[in-house]
């Protein structure tokens, strides 16, 4: 079952890349007493990904952090070695939190996974973003398919 505006987020795993290595992250922990929009891509240093969904989180984010946001995220069904060298490669620095979901648990747990096996991709996540209020999901946009549009930085920007 696919998540809906008012559902708490699940307590599935995501990992971060830190200076001493791999770190376990609960969104469900991080986003308590928090606003955090998350976005979530098909794949790190694909070509929407990485020329315009998280660059628009990026250009976007003093925006978001005025109207309120603590915590601007991207996750991937990519490792966090991938996720560290992807927000590397497009100079995030601390703007944006880079999360590997590795193994597509918290994707599945969700119920925004992908069949990209067709492009060689496996399974991965569909395009979304979402604002989480303190746990919970209060806005939800999953792309139709492929591009960029109800996910963007703009819209989301314009729900806060």
């Amino acid at each position: 079952m696919t998540i809906q505006v008012g559902d708490t987020l699940p307590t599935v795993g995501l990992t971060t890349m830190t200076a001493e290595g791999p770190k376990p992250v609960s969104l469900s922990e991080l986003s308590s007493g928090k606003k955090i929009v998350l976005f979530a891509v098909p794949g790190a240093f694909t070509p929407t990904c990485s020329a315009q969904h998280l660059p628009g989180f990026l250009d976007k984010n003093k925006d978001l952090k005025e109207k309120g946001v603590d915590i601007v995220a991207c996750v991937s069904v990519n490792d966090p070695f991938v996720m560290k060298a992807w927000g590397e490669d497009r100079n995030v620095g601390e703007d944006v939190l880079m999360l590997s979901d590795g193994n597509g648990e918290f994707t599945a747990a969700i119920g925004l996974e992908m069949d990209g096996s067709g492009f060689g991709l496996g399974t991965r996540s569909q395009r979304y973003a979402m604002i989480i209020d303190d746990g919970v999901v209060s806005v939800l946009n999953v792309e139709s398919g492929p591009g960029l549009d109800v996910s963007s930085a703009e819209t989301i920007l314009e729900q806060l």
